[in-house]
């Protein structure tokens, strides 16, 4: 996880930018599928153009952006340093929820069909009483409490912690 701050003139944070990390097997995959692609296309495979495309999907990175200047965020998808996603109204916050949810993925094959389960941490922006905005996800606790005290100390709300049968306020 990083997570970045734009300041103004007198320090005070503009937006919050939350970036996942890339594991370092997917880049070596991503610069491997490249590599494979530039070598097959130089030697007149049209197949390696298909592995140059492919290899750019091992770079796209996902996070959350708040913007405090203009009161709006973003879920959005990072493409070497190009963000893309849809801007929305941040509406007042009311707390920054902090979870153990779990991710489900389904996994194909031609005759059989696999559901892999993974417990996370998530953390939810919560206004208008039970509205979210999901605005990180994480492995670690620590580090997601990490992620979520930055936003707490910049919005000036309070962290709810619901990692334990009985959530309490921080």
């Amino acid at each position: 996880m990083r997570i970045f701050y734009g300041f103004n003139q007198y320090y005070m944070p503009q937006n919050i930018v939350i970036k996942t990390n890339v594991h370092i097997l997917r880049t070596i995959f991503g610069v491997g599928f490249f590599l494979v692609g530039v070598v097959a296309t130089s030697t007149g495979n049209l197949l390696g153009l298909i592995f140059c495309v492919i290899s750019l999907l091992f770079f796209i990175r996902e996070g959350s952006e708040i913007d405090l200047k203009r009161k709006q965020y973003r879920a959005f998808s990072d493409f070497f340093g190009i963000h893309f996603g849809q801007w929305k109204e941040l509406p007042k916050i009311d707390y920054i929820s902090v979870f153990i949810a779990t991710e489900r993925t389904i996994i194909y094959d031609f005759v059989h069909e696999t559901e892999v389960k993974n417990k996370v941490i998530v953390l939810n922006l919560f206004y208008n009483g039970n509205q979210r905005i999901k605005v990180y996800t994480a492995k670690d606790k620590e580090d997601a409490f990490k992620v979520a005290k930055q936003i707490s100390e910049i919005l000036k709300i309070d962290i709810l912690d619901a990692t334990e049968a009985e959530s309490k306020w921080i």
